[in-house]
């Protein structure tokens, strides 16, 4: 019998995601156990969904450490293993003529908030954390210290667009403005862009005249909570694995292997 693997969950909000996979994992339809929530947002509705299953969650308020950091940068204490040039080089978040201190304001800033993140996190044994509605891009500090020398990344996200179209905050509502008859959503592994990880699986669905952006946003949220965990499940079940194409211009693909 396969053991259970064990997912941490960030959110920002509401979480019908994290109920989606908090779901799917209590019905076995994912060979895993969901064993913390945490958020950036005191106010995260989605902390009750993890309460009613008793599962332990935790805050990092962002906005709290984001304030503190830019209202006094030369006080703030960086992680000892904080590397600010090497940060720099490996990120592609912000573009590199964006100013050296711009570049070192979000990175500073973001470090400080993900170290306490990871601090939280120590206190549990996981295999897999799930982006599910986490409103913050993770840097390199961050992605670097869960994958550690895993042959395959840990950290997996949900977007709301058929990648590598629509990368961004409102993937719904560009598909909508650019009049796409197409729409869907996408399941990817992060790295260190945005929106720019390997990707995993999407589902699609049509788009009529008549659709509106909230109809495509609940056609959309039906298709992500049954592709979310089934990509789980893939990765549960090591069924997932990296392949660079031969060519330096081709991305990163996941391949799914047979069951």
């Amino acid at each position: 019998m396969t053991k259970n693997i064990r997912v941490g969950a960030l959110i920002s909000g509401g979480g019908t995601n994290l109920q989606a996979i908090i779901d799917a994992c209590e019905s076995k339809k994912i060979q895993g156990d969901m064993v913390f929530v945490g958020t950036d947002n005191p106010d995260a509705k989605g902390l009750s969904r993890a309460a009613r299953h008793g599962i332990p969650s935790f805050v990092v308020d962002y906005k709290a450490v984001i304030r503190e950091y830019r209202n006094n940068p030369g006080a703030a204490r960086l992680p000892e293993d904080f590397d600010l040039s090497e940060l720099i080089a490996k990120q592609s978040l912000l573009p590199p003529d964006d100013g050296l201190e711009r570049l070192k304001t979000f990175l500073s800033s973001r470090a400080l908030a993900e170290a306490c993140l990871l601090e939280k996190m120590r206190a549990f044994d996981f295999d897999l954390l799930v982006l599910a509605g986490f409103m913050r891009n993770l840097t390199p500090y961050f992605i670097d210290r869960v994958n550690n020398s895993s042959e395959i990344p840990r950290v997996m996200n949900i977007h709301p667009a058929l990648l590598p179209a629509f990368p961004g905050i409102d993937g719904y509502g560009d598909t909508f403005r650019y009049g796409c008859k197409v729409g869907g959503c996408t399941v990817h592994f992060i790295d260190y862009g945005e929106d720019s990880g390997p990707i995993i699986g999407q589902r699609a669905f049509s788009i009529s005249p008549e659709d509106t952006l909230d109809t495509i946003c609940e056609k959309g949220l039906q298709e992500e909570w049954a592709l979310y965990p089934e990509c789980i499940e893939l990765f549960a079940q090591k069924r997932l694995r990296l392949r660079k194409p031969k060519g330096a211009s081709l991305r990163t693909v996941v391949e799914i292997l047979p069951s």
